[in-house]
C-alpha cells in the first residue's frame, strides 16, 4: 500500500491522475530559485522554450545569457561564473549537455569544484520518434563516474521543483536528468524530498521483492507493485531519486527486507543507477538482483508508449523482472 507519510497524489492509480512534463518543474523551480538568490543565473544553448528556462528568462534577463548552439562553450562560461561567485544552471537536451561536453564539465567543472548545474532534458527513450541519435540513454553512466558531481533523476514536476531549489543551495557541481513527455504527477507539494534521501513509496508485510526506481518510470513501478499485489505478490517500491551520492542506507534496508532487487531507469542498464545499486549491495548485503532499462542497444524512433513497451520498461516488463528474480530466490 501507498506509504501515508510521502503525503502523494490521492489520485496517483487513477485513469485521469494529473500529467505534466518533468521538464516544467524545472522552470518553475529555476525561476523561484531566482527570485530568492540574485546570485542564480541561467545559460542556454539555444533550446530555452524546450527546456523551460524561458520562465526564468523572461523575469530576469540580465542575468540570463543564450549562448547558441555550443554546448562546450555552455558549460566553461558557467564555470567561470560559478568561479565569481554565481550559481550558474546551464540546460540543453542531455544528449547535447553532457553528452557533448563531457570533456568540458570535466576539466572545468568538476575538476575544480565548481557549483555548476548542468540540466539534460529530453533523457531517455520517451522522447520518440526523434530517435535512436537524441535519446540520451548513456547521461546518468557519464555523469556519475565524474568525482564531486551530484546526479538527480526527479520523479514528477512536483519533486523536478524541489531538486532546483534543492541544488541551488548546494553548493556542488549537480547533474538534473529530466524528461520530456507529461508523465503522471506522484508527489504533493508536502511530499518530503531530501538531496540523498529515498522515498518509500510502496510496502506490504513480508515483501518477496524491492522495486528500486527513478525518474519518469517511478510511476510504472506502482503501477506494477499494485497489479503485482492483486495477483498474490507483495513488494516494495523505492523512489531513488538521487543517485549520486546514493542513499545506501535505504538500498541496503529494502534488500534485507525483501531479499531481491529490480531496478528500474530509463537509461542503459550498463553503468547507471541500478548498477550504482549493484554496487552498494556487493560491498553491504548482495541479493539477487535483475535490471529494467535499455539493454546495452541504441535508442529507435516509435512513440513514447511503443518504446517503453518494446524495451520492457512497461509495468507488465517490470512485473516479468519481479517474478524472474523471485524464482532466483527459490
Amino acid at each position: 500500500m501507498i506509504v501515508k507519510e510521502q503525503k502523494l497524489n490521492p489520485k496517483i492509480f487513477e485513469r485521469d491522475v494529473e500529467q505534466e512534463p518533468i521538464r516544467k518543474g524545472f522552470g518553475v523551480g529555476l525561476l523561484e530559485a531566482g527570485e530568492k538568490d540574485e546570485n542564480v543565473v541561467g545559460l542556454c544553448a539555444d533550446l530555452t522554450e524546450s527546456t523551460q528556462m524561458h520562465l526564468f528568462a523572461n523575469k530576469f534577463p540580465k542575468r540570463f545569457i543564450e549562448i547558441g548552439v555550443a554546448e562546450q562553450n555552455l558549460v566553461t562560461v558557467a564555470s567561470g561564473m560559478a568561479h565569481m561567485g554565481k550559481i550558474p544552471f546551464v540546460s540543453s537536451y542531455a544528449m547535447f549537455s553532457p553528452g557533448r561536453n563531457w570533456e568540458q564539465i570535466r576539466t572545468t567543472i568538476t575538476y575544480n569544484n565548481m557549483p555548476v548545474k548542468i540540466v539534460g532534458s529530453h533523457a531517455g527513450v520517451s522522447v520518440g520518434p526523434d530517435g535512436g541519435t537524441h535519446q540520451a540513454i548513456e547521461d546518468i553512466a557519464l555523469m556519475r563516474v565524474l568525482p564531486r558531481m551530484v546526479v538527480v533523476a526527479p520523479c514528477d514536476s512536483i519533486e523536478a521543483r524541489k531538486a532546483t531549489l534543492a541544488l541551488a543551495g548546494n553548493g556542488q557541481p549537480s547533474y538534473l536528468r529530466l524528461a520530456r513527455e507529461k508523465t503522471p504527477v506522484i508527489t504533493t507539494d508536502e511530499s518530503p524530498f531530501v538531496i540523498g534521501k529515498a522515498n518509500l513509496l510502496w510496502e506490504k508485510e513480508n515483501p518477496e521483492v524491492a522495486i528500486i526506481a527513478c525518474g519518469s518510470l517511478v510511476h510504472n513501478a506502482l503501477l506494477a507493485a499494485s497489479e503485482l499485489w492483486h495477483q498474490g505478490t507483495s513488494v516494495l517500491v523505492l523512489n531513488n531519486h538521487t543517485i549520486k551520492p546514493m542513499d545506501e542506507q535505504a538500498v541496503i534496508e529494502v534488500a534485507k527486507r525483501a531479499g531481491a532487487i529490480v531496478t528500474v531507469e530509463e537509461h542503459q542498464i550498463v553503468a547507471g543507477m541500478g548498477s550504482a545499486v549493484a554496487e552498494v549491495l556487493a560491498r553491504n548485503y548482495p541479493v539477487p538482483i535483475e535490471f529494467v532499462g535499455v539493454p546495452d542497444v541504441y535508442g529507435q524512433s516509435g512513440e513514447p508508449a511503443e518504446l517503453l513497451k518494446h524495451f520492457g520498461l512497461d509495468p507488465r516488463g517490470i512485473m516479468e523482472k519481479v517474478r524472474k528474480v523471485i524464482r532466483r530466490k527459490k
